[in-house]
């Protein structure tokens, strides 16, 4: 069976309609700070009265939970609970958030449909943090067993990658399977409602789902492929403000400690975000807490273009996306800024 057309009409479509999320071109108030090209030095004075628009809602929290949220020598007009690659995007082209944190397949995408962004912090994991998941009634045995059946895939998300590498692994393509098109907030309802056989979770969606429906046969199993990178990126025209760019090189130090800081408090990290905020139960918390995973951040990124690469090439051998150069999904100004703020053993 063939695949529905995937292709970058899909994502561009899902771009259009910036006001469905309800985004309004706030992010850029502070017009008047200096302009800063892509050639000139970070600035290193943080001015109290910027303010950033950050959609890093486990930041919000931990470094809440931390005590550490007071810590920032900015302001921070709101936090919007958007984290979805598409959505961000659009954020971006909204003007309604200046710094998000994602996986490195929302970058790419942006640079195939000319969304003007860059990465400005790089963190990698090293073991798988996604677990495919089958609809009610388990039409998926393993994962040998994908050739026919529908899957969920977000080509503009980490999800999307993930399914790719997979197939990769398995030695099966793109036309091998069904991938249906869907923004990774729609997973669970096309998984409930037979949609789809199979989608890549993580937690704590693993485990609200096979809660409801591990009962009527609903299984997970485990997948190899990594998503290596986590990134914070902005909008070029975030970068080229003189001021939010000094804002935003104080802030990378900080969210870097802020995931040091969860991996060295996981107690306090499990229930201040999966018992309280994701409300999961705490033995479930407790659970998902043996599948979280130490954060190293790289002195160098020559790895995470290499990775990059990678990942735009298994994009563009499916027709979903042009090609692009990863190199310039990166602001080398910023290298090396999160791994000098962390203690060594976090540094790679």
């Amino acid at each position: 069976m063939t695949s529905p057309i995937l292709n970058r009409r899909t994502l561009l479509g899902g771009l259009l309609g910036v006001t469905a999320l309800g985004l309004t071109g706030c992010a850029g108030d502070d017009a008047a700070s200096a302009s800063l090209s892509a050639a000139d030095p970070l600035p290193t004075t943080v001015d109290p009265a910027t303010e950033l628009i950050i959609s890093i809602h486990t930041s919000q929290v931990g470094l809440t939970a931390s005590g550490e949220i007071g810590k920032i020598p900015f302001k921070v007009k709101d936090w919007p609970n958007i984290s979805a690659g598409p959505d961000v995007i659009q954020g971006f082209r909204a003007k309604a958030i200046d710094l998000a944190n994602n996986a490195g397949i929302p970058p790419i995408q942006a640079a195939a449909i000319n969304v003007d962004a860059k990465i400005v912090a790089v963190q990698t994991v090293h073991k798988p943090q996604y677990t495919f998941v089958t609809a009610p009634g388990n039409p998926v045995k393993d994962i040998t067993d994908l050739r026919g059946k529908k899957i969920a895939f977000s080509q503009g998300q980490a999800q999307g990658l993930v399914v790719l590498r997979t197939l990769k692994e398995q030695g099966l393509t793109p036309k091998d399977v069904q991938l249906i098109a869907l923004p990774s907030t729609k997973f669970l309802v096309a998984l409930q409602s037979k949609q789809v056989d199979m989608a890549p979770l993580y937690e704590p969606a693993i485990t609200k789902y096979l809660a409801e429906y591990g009962k009527d046969g609903a299984i997970q199993f485990p997948m190899t492929a990594v998503d290596y990178l986590g990134v914070l990126w902005a909008p070029g025209e975030v970068l080229a403000d003189s001021a939010k760019v000094a804002a935003i090189r104080s802030f990378i130090p900080i969210w870097a400690n802020d995931q040091v800081w969860r991996w060295e408090n996981p107690d306090k990290w499990l229930d201040a975000y999966y018992v309280k905020d994701q409300q999961v139960s705490e033995a479930d918390a407790k659970r998902i807490g043996t599948t979280l995973q130490q954060p190293f951040f790289p002195k160098s990124w020559d790895k995470a273009v290499a990775w990059e690469k990678e990942s735009a090439d298994l994009l563009v051998e499916g027709g979903f996306i042009k090609q692009i150069d990863p190199e310039k999904l990166f602001d080398r100004r910023f290298e090396g800024i999160a791994s000098a703020a962390v203690p060594a053993k976090y540094q790679e």
